[in-house]
C-alpha cells in the first residue's frame, strides 16, 4: 500500500484518532435522539447527565426511551461494529486478500444454521433472544471447527485452503439453513430468519453488551500485542519466516481469535454484510497498513459507521425497521468502489 510521506503519515495518523474520537462519542449520544418516537439533543443531554450524575431527570418517560432502549442499542452498535471492522483486517491479513470479509470462514453460515434451527424447531422460546444467541454461537463455533479440522488435514491453514474450505462449507450450511426454513411448519418462520440473517440490533439490552465487549477489548488487545508480527504475515509467509515469525502459530492463533469475535458478534447481532470488508480499506487510506495504528482506526471507524447505519435504519421507513445489511450494503458497495477508484490506493503493496 503506497501512503503518504513517513513525517506527513505520523502527523495524519493522530488528528485522525482524534477527530473520529470526537465524532464518535458526539455521535454516540446524539444517536439516541433518533427513532419512533424523536427527541430533541436537550432531551437526550438532560437524561444522560441525570444518569451519569446521578441527579433527577425531567421526564421519566424520556429516561426510559434513552437509557433503557437508545443507550444500550448504541453501545452495542459500537461493538459490533468495532468487532467487524477488527475481524475484517485480521481475515484479510489472514488469507492475504482485500476482498476478504469476517465471514469468509463460514462461520456466519454456521451461525444461520444454529439460529435457524432454533427459530424453525420453537424449541425453548420461551428464553426469547438468549436461546437465538446461544443457538447462533453453537452454530458459528460449530462451523469454525469444522473449516479448521478440514482446512488442517488437508495440508494446513494456508491462505488458499483457507478461502476454499470456508467458501465451499458456508455454502453447504446456507444449504442446510435454507432447508430447515423450507421444513418449518411456521409460516412466519422464513420472515423471521432472513431478518436475523440481514442483521439487527432491535431488542438490544444492558446485558447483551458484556460477552461482546469483553471478547472486542480481549481480541483486540492480543492483535495489538502480536500487530508485529501480523504486518510480516501481510507481506507473505515465506518474508514472516525469514523475519522469525512462527507463521502457523500465528495464523492458528489469529484463526482461534477471529472464529470466537465473529461467532460473538453474529449471535448478537446476526449477519451484518460489508462493514469488515469496507472500513478497513478506509482506515488504511486514513492512517496507513501498519497494525499498530491500523486496528484501533478500524475499530472506531467500524463503530462510528454501524451506529449510522442502524439511526438509518430506524428512520427511513418509520415506524418499520429495515434490516442492518440492507442500508450497510447500499453504503457500502459505492464506498467500495470509489475506495478501489483512487489511484493512490494499494493492499499489501500490489495494485
Amino acid at each position: 500500500m503506497t501512503d503518504a510521506p513517513r513525517g506527513r503519515r505520523r502527523f495524519r495518523a493522530p488528528l485522525a484518532f482524534f477527530l473520529v474520537t470526537l465524532v464518535l462519542l458526539a455521535s454516540l449520544a446524539l444517536s439516541t435522539a433518533f427513532g419512533a418516537e424523536p427527541l430533541s439533543p436537550a432531551m437526550v443531554i438532560d437524561v444522560l447527565v441525570g444518569r451519569v450524575t446521578g441527579g433527577p431527570v425531567a421526564d421519566l418517560a424520556y429516561d426510559t426511551i434513552v437509557w433503557q432502549l437508545r443507550v444500550p442499542r448504541a453501545l452495542l452498535a459500537a461493538l459490533v461494529g468495532a468487532g467487524l471492522a477488527l475481524a475484517g483486517v485480521g481475515m484479510q491479513t489472514l488469507v492475504r486478500n482485500p476482498l476478504a470479509d469476517p465471514y469468509l470462514l463460514g462461520v456466519s453460515s454456521g451461525a444461520s444454521v444454529g439460529a435457524t434451527a432454533v427459530i424453525t424447531s420453537g424449541l425453548f422460546a420461551g428464553a426469547g433472544a438468549l436461546t437465538l444467541s446461544g443457538g447462533a454461537l453453537i452454530g458459528a463455533l460449530g462451523a469454525a471447527v469444522l473449516v479448521f479440522v478440514i482446512a488442517t488435514a488437508q495440508g494446513g491453514l494456508t491462505p488458499l485452503r483457507l478461502v476454499l474450505t470456508g467458501t465451499v462449507l458456508g455454502s453447504a450450511f446456507s444449504a442446510v439453513a435454507s432447508y430447515l426454513v423450507f421444513r418449518s411448519p411456521d409460516p412466519a418462520a422464513a420472515q423471521s430468519v432472513l431478518f436475523w440473517l440481514l442483521g439487527s440490533l432491535a431488542g438490544a439490552e444492558w446485558y447483551q453488551l458484556a460477552i461482546p465487549a469483553i471478547t472486542v477489548g480481549a481480541v483486540a488487545a492480543a492483535m495489538l500485542a502480536g500487530s508485529g508480527w501480523l504486518d510480516a504475515l501481510a507481506t507473505g509467509s515465506d518474508t514472516a519466516a525469514s523475519v522469525g515469525v512462527p507463521v502457523r502459530a500465528v495464523r492458528v492463533g489469529l484463526f482461534v481469535l477471529l472464529a470466537i469475535l465473529v461467532g460473538v458478534l453474529v449471535a448478537v447481532s446476526g449477519g451484518i454484510g460489508f462493514v469488515g470488508l469496507v472500513v478497513p480499506h478506509a482506515a488504511r487510506l486514513l492512517v496507513g497498513a501498519r497494525h499498530r495504528v491500523l486496528l484501533p482506526a478500524s475499530a472506531m471507524c467500524g463503530a462510528l459507521f454501524l451506529l449510522w447505519v442502524d439511526v438509518v435504519t430506524r428512520i427511513l421507513v418509520p415506524p418499520t425497521e429495515i434490516p442492518l445489511s440492507v442500508v450497510s450494503g447500499l453504503i457500502g458497495a459505492p464506498a467500495f468502489l470509489v475506495l478501489l477508484g483512487r489511484r493512490r490506493y494499494r493492499f499489501g503493496g500490489e495494485g
